[in-house]
């Protein structure tokens, strides 16, 4: 019976916490738009590195890997 409910309150967090990233994603998303924003090509390949290396950390952490603490800047011109 433990395991159920480790069972269900992971699907419930990880449900919750998932559909949050994938709103910031879609928020993120509405940065590209040219007439309210001015970035460059740099920018956009900082931003997908960052998130890309994120991504990749958590998956390591499913097996077992380490936790990371980047904090996102992007630089000023």
């Amino acid at each position: 019976m433990a395991q159920n409910i480790k069972r269900d309150r992971f699907i419930k967090i990880a449900e919750a916490r998932t559909n949050k990233i994938l709103d910031m994603l879609r928020l993120l998303g509405n940065c590209s738009e040219k007439s309210n924003y001015e970035y460059n090509e740099e920018d956009v390949r900082q931003i997908f590195s960052v998130l890309e290396r994120e991504i990749k950390n958590t998956r390591s952490r499913f097996s077992g890997g380490s936790d990371s603490t980047e904090k996102f800047t992007l630089r000023r011109i």
